[in-house]
């Protein structure tokens, strides 16, 4: 019935709207590249977040007066994600991925014979670049969160739990505390730099001493107990895990560190609980999956 629609050679085309998916999209590519729409509307754009791709090639072939991006993650990864998505709306004023990517820049600073401009490295970079990213986005964007369209979603509760380190953990701290301790009395230019990766690598201590090459006892590596035992939040995951399932809860745990999640995979294969992983490699139809099973009925995800 589309087909015939979108192929009838009347002057007027029987039809206002068309509702049609990704691949009904690609293949009638070349009978929709012929029509003038006066609103091209993408449900789940995040689709079209590699310009390079195929798909977002194609949706940019379209001719139409209005464009609107409909997406619950319009940034996963990284910003050149959202630069293809506003690049997209608006081709003329996000015309280049290096000018937006330069504009958001982390990292950059005065030094000698520099500029000073740019964004400042660090929290108050990452704090920079959120409020710079408020402002481009502001005339854009349309943002609904969901206790605004959605009123009989209970009020979230949160609850702090503390955990102590282990011995090991606390090992791998003061190495790196007496290794890089004069380092934390400097602050301002590089020395601040060294200063935040070292915040950064005692960090890791807390998260996991595993994430350190040399902790983990081996070769041979082995399986075990010493994964979670090594691990403050660890020995805490393990008490909270089992009486989560035993009541039927799902359970989201979030990571910053690829590297967290392998230990965590360990040690959930390990323990047999059955799981999904979702990270920055994951493909977007993979993402989906994993979701939607995580959602099912009963799942035991």
């Amino acid at each position: 019935m589309v087909r015939e629609y979108l192929h009838s050679k009347g002057a007027r085309r029987p039809f206002n709207v068309i509702v049609t998916s990704y691949e009904g999209v690609l293949k009638e590519r070349s009978a929709l590249e012929k029509i003038q729409w006066r609103y091209v509307i993408i449900d789940e754009a995040h689709r079209i977040k590699n310009e390079k791709s195929a798909l977002s090639r194609m949706v940019r072939m379209f001719r139409s007066t209005f464009r609107l991006l409909i997406t619950g993650t319009p940034l996963q990864n990284d910003l050149h994600e959202l630069w293809a998505l506003l690049n997209y709306i608006m081709p003329d004023v996000f015309d280049s991925s290096d000018t937006f990517d330069e504009w958001f820049s982390i990292g950059k600073h005065s030094g000698a014979g520099g500029t000073g401009e740019g964004v400042m490295s660090g929290e108050g970079g990452n704090e920079n670049v959120i409020r710079k990213l408020h402002q481009v986005l502001k005339p854009f964007m349309l943002r609904r969160v969901k206790g605004e369209v959605e009123k009989d979603l209970p009020p979230k509760k949160e609850t702090k739990l503390y955990i102590g380190m282990t011995d090991m953990q606390r090992d791998w701290y003061r190495k790196i505390l007496r290794r890089d301790g004069a380092q934390l009395n400097m602050l301002g230019g590089t020395d601040r730099l060294r200063l935040l990766n070292i915040l950064m690598q005692l960090r890791k201590v807390c998260n996991h001493p595993y994430l350190f090459e040399g902790a983990e006892p081996g070769p041979p590596y082995i399986d075990g107990p010493h994964i979670w035992e090594h691990c403050g939040k660890m020995i805490l995951l393990d008490k909270l895990l089992p009486r989560l399932k035993a009541q039927g809860s799902r359970v989201l745990i979030f990571c910053q560190m690829t590297r967290q999640l392998d230990i965590l995979e360990d040690y959930l294969r390990l323990k047999g609980h059955l799981y999904c992983r979702i990270d920055g490699s994951t493909k977007g139809e993979d993402r989906d999956n994993a979701v939607e099973r995580f959602n099912q009925p009963n799942s035991a995800q």
